[in-house]
């Protein structure tokens, strides 16, 4: 991410000996036997409510529309006893990273990689952050593909891909050069905050309809046919729900991918210390604050958007909820360029950390170039849009990055960084805090190993139902 004041470099200074300078955040010098490190050359001026807007709108993602499906598949509280416990290790694996952070004053993911393995280290994580985040940009424009055509046919009472404004490839470059590329070209990611409100707006607005579109429709189809498209989503004829009733725990084929879905929706770990870097009087306190706010609204907009959903739908939802609705409802319309709007905004967020893991591999010691700063970022929307376009069964690829980078960037590197990086004299390596982040880091590859089991085992089976972040 470009967020260096002029006097910045693409990386931390690096002094005489070769050594990364601590010049970023407040180090714990004096449990290491060092001076406190001071803000001397770079001073954040994001408030708490722009860096918690910031926040948000990087863990929001497209998985919001699927999550009423991971409901229909593990049952009400089940499902929110797993979202719950998701975002506690989200906020846990935040305050491993902050604390990290703290210990050696570095501000990017990135250089924690460098600092506890080496060159090879910051490779793996810019790696891992890069598809991740590749990942979820795709999945923003293949909404923009898919839904852009039926608003704008809906609009002019034409079929989509009939004339040339109808067609999503050309839509998702159009949308790209106008919007994304000019908010992507932005120096300063606090910029963004005004763009992730509004994004942040658009998502609750789609949440109040689905809560209010769940009093609007009945459980059988003769109650409101024209609120559902029976006829194209083969619904049967005697209702949405042979029963209509909620199941509260519920396990079945597909509850194994449940989990991989929640724990996409809440990756943010990219993001946050880019965040930190701008932030107002930066504490790892004011930051894990930060977190804490932005998780806690996410969990309650997820909870709240897959429980009326599931309850409207019951266990016919589709993976992407707005596809159940009629595309001749006004109001569903207006929620359509909503999520359209949410999804654009969202794009610059997350191209930012990606760019940035590229200086840090490619440029390392470079000063703020503009040049080097537009070209990074048309390079990496032509290729987003290059995959979008030509790769249309993109969703197992999405599978493999959603098994391996969700779980690297909330449970393992967090974790190892942590033994790796604090040392022995602040937190004895038998102690209860190294202990717990060794549990945590064994959690992730378990996690990975499961889904990516389960993953390959649907493969092997002809069956793929991953959704997106």
């Amino acid at each position: 991410m470009e967020m260096q004041d002029p006097k910045m470099n693409g990386a931390l200074p690096v002094g005489a000996e070769g050594q990364e300078c601590e010049g970023f955040l407040p180090s714990r010098g004096p449990a290491l036997g060092r001076k406190p490190v001071q803000f001397m050359d770079f001073e954040g001026k994001t408030s708490f409510g722009m860096s918690v807007f910031n926040l948000s709108n990087a863990i929001m993602g497209s998985g919001i529309l699927g999550l009423a499906y991971a409901m229909a598949h593990t049952g009400v509280l089940f499902f929110l006893a797993l979202l719950l416990c998701i975002a506690l290790l989200s906020s846990y694996s935040i305050h491993l990273l902050l604390t990290c952070a703290g210990i050696v004053g570095i501000r990017a993911y990135e250089q924690l990689g460098q600092r506890a393995f080496g060159p090879v280290g910051k490779v793996v994580v810019a790696t891992v952050i890069c598809l991740h985040n590749v990942g979820a940009m795709s999945s923003y424009l293949f909404i923009i593909k898919s839904e852009l055509p039926l608003v704008i046919g809906t609009f002019l009472n034409k079929e989509p891909e009939g004339d040339w404004f109808l067609k999503g490839n050309y839509l998702i470059i159009i949308v790209s050069v106008l919007i994304i590329l000019p908010l992507a070209l932005m120096k300063h990611l606090g910029y963004l905050g005004y763009t992730s409100s509004l994004s942040l707006t658009c998502m609750l607005f789609f949440l109040i309809s689905v809560i209010y579109k769940k009093f609007q429709i009945c459980c059988g189809l003769n109650c409101n046919e024209t609120a559902i498209e029976s006829t194209s989503l083969g619904l049967p004829s005697l209702g949405l729900n042979n029963t209509c009733e909620a199941q509260m725990f519920t396990v079945d084929s597909q509850m194994a991918y449940t989990v991989p879905i929640m724990a996409f929706a809440f990756v943010c770990h990219p993001e946050v210390l880019p965040i930190y870097t701008e932030l107002s009087r930066p504490s790892q306190r004011r930051m894990q604050a930060v977190a804490n706010v932005s998780i806690g609204a996410m969990f309650c907009m997820y909870g709240l958007t897959a429980t009326f959903g599931y309850l409207t739908f019951y266990s016919s939802v589709k993976a992407e909820m707005l596809h159940m609705y009629s595309r001749k409802d006004l109001l569903i319309l207006c929620v359509r360029l909503a999520v359209l709007l949410a999804v654009t905004l969202t794009v610059p967020v997350v191209l930012f950390p990606i760019r940035r893991a590229l200086q840090q591999l490619l440029f390392p010691s470079k000063a703020f170039s503009w040049p080097r700063h537009v070209v990074i970022a048309l390079i990496l929307l032509a290729l987003v849009n290059v995959l979008v376009i030509c790769v249309p069964t993109i969703r197992d690829i999405f599978a493999v990055i959603g098994s391996t980078s969700a779980p690297s960037l909330i449970f393992i590197l967090p974790s190892i960084f942590y033994l790796r990086i604090i040392p022995s004299e602040v937190v004895p390596l038998c102690s209860w805090p190294k202990i717990q982040a060794l549990c945590f880091g064994i959690l992730g590859v378990l996690f990975m190993a499961i889904s990516l089991g389960f993953m390959f085992a649907n493969w092997t089976t002809g069956q793929s139902h991953m959704s997106g972040h």
